[in-house]
């Protein structure tokens, strides 16, 4: 797991009846490594507010929210800026070995995770939620992509062959 941007492991074992509150707050480290993961420019104020809710014999319903500021760059004018991410999580972990091995396409619902070695970690599931809250085609408020005059002639092949004989 050393690979991951960011870990922090909850053993289901010692999980309460009533079920755990946490609050993950990444230091600048983790942040710079799970801007990185995210592919944004830095990732600033991540806060995730999560609740492990024992689910019938081994499982886990972890609920929760997730608020950031990422700074991304432009896609129309490369300029950096900064845009909030809220990202609700809602996941449910079972014992390992008896998620369904097939997805049933008309449930609406994602298959369950699964518990690994008895624990969730609860780091690399913000590293996935703030990925997945990152826009992949982001713009800066009040940027506008205006295409290049198009010139027709320019793009015809005879002009591009009248170019190539001089007769322009």
């Amino acid at each position: 797991m050393t690979d991951l941007p960011y870990s922090h492991v909850v053993a289901v074992g010692d999980l309460p009846p009533h079920g755990l509150a946490l609050e993950l707050v990444p230091d600048a480290a983790a942040c710079a490594a799970l801007a990185r993961h995210a592919g944004v420019l830095a990732v600033e104020g991540l806060r995730a507010r999560l609740h492990f809710a024992p689910e019938g014999g081994a499982g886990v319903h972890l609920t929760g929210e997730l608020v950031a500021t990422v700074r991304q760059a432009c896609g129309v004018t490369l300029e950096p800026f900064d845009t909030p991410v809220r990202e609700a999580i809602d996941v449910h972990f079972v014992p390992q070995g008896t998620a369904p091995r097939e997805v049933d396409e008309e449930s609406e619902q994602d298959p369950p995770d699964e518990v690994v070695d008895g624990r969730i970690d609860a780091g690399a599931l913000v590293g996935e939620f703030l990925a997945l809250g990152v826009d992949p085609y982001p713009r800066k408020p009040g940027a506008v992509f205006e295409p290049p005059a198009e010139d027709v002639a320019a793009q015809s092949p005879f002009a591009a062959l009248a170019r190539l004989k001089g007769e322009e």
